[in-house]
């Protein structure tokens, strides 16, 4: 047989916090009941999520998480972004729910992917279909062969993929305090960025005014400009993110 359709079920603790989650990203309810046990779909085009609730449900005990293949990652990312950007005036980048941005995994051969966290601590783990992985898309960090670049990947892999902040940062902190005059600027600039960022999910708003501090120090031309926009524009967001803390 061919065109089979998978529908992930998934725990929450409130079907009306999913929904207002899910619709503040583009999707809708197609079907909701209370009786005789709380169950909601939702919808966004060929996108479908159900979600059973749960009385006294704790989302950071969730173990819950499906896999989401797409076309192009940055375009979902960007569109679930400026959702959240709509209701919050920022991106969620801590606690839960949150959304990680898209970078490559060396754990899913080398592919595109980012994640949401829902408010039932589920992770929807979004990937870069197989058939479009050459489309062209730049996809992010962790894509360095040096040092420090290695180091991002591993990172990475800890931090977007297994929720592992404390140990992908300790990584970054142990590659970034070594005196290396090899480590080429556009690992240096995704390293920092990455790490900012893990500090804003970890709470420490200090050590992410460092390191976005560090990363506005560096002097970059135009060619490098243009090959660091993403982890530069990323930057920028969490400068906001920061200053709606403060």
């Amino acid at each position: 047989m061919a065109n089979e359709i998978t529908v992930p079920l998934l725990p929450c603790g409130s079907i009306d916090e999913i929904a207002g989650f899910y619709r503040m990203l583009g999707f809708e309810v197609a079907y909701r009941q209370q009786r005789p046990n709380p169950y909601i779909a939702m919808r966004r085009e060929d996108l479908q999520l159900h979600f059973f609730g749960m009385p006294d449900f704790d989302p950071e005990q969730s173990y819950g998480s499906c896999l989401v293949c797409v076309r192009d990652t940055g375009e979902l990312y960007r569109e679930f972004a400026d959702g959240m950007r709509a209701t919050h005036g920022k991106l969620l980048v801590s606690g839960i729910p949150r959304m990680t941005r898209p970078r490559k995994r060396k754990n899913a051969d080398n592919l595109s992917g980012f994640s949401l966290v829902d408010p039932g601590g589920n992770w929807i783990r979004i990937y870069q279909a197989q058939e479009s992985s050459d489309s062209g898309t730049r996809t992010g960090t962790g894509t360095g062969t040096g040092r420090l670049g290695k180091a991002l990947q591993s990172a990475v892999v800890l931090g977007d993929s297994h929720g592992d902040h404390r140990q992908a940062a300790r990584i970054l902190d142990s590659a970034l305090a070594r005196d290396d005059d090899a480590v080429s600027t556009v690992d240096l600039v995704e390293a920092l960025v990455y790490r900012a960022e893990l500090a804003i999910t970890l709470r420490d708003g200090e050590t992410a005014d460092t390191l976005l501090a560090r990363v506005r120090a560096i002097i970059l031309d135009g060619t490098l400009r243009e090959r660091l926009a993403e982890d530069l524009d990323t930057a920028a967001e969490l400068e906001r993110v920061r200053d709606t803390e403060r």
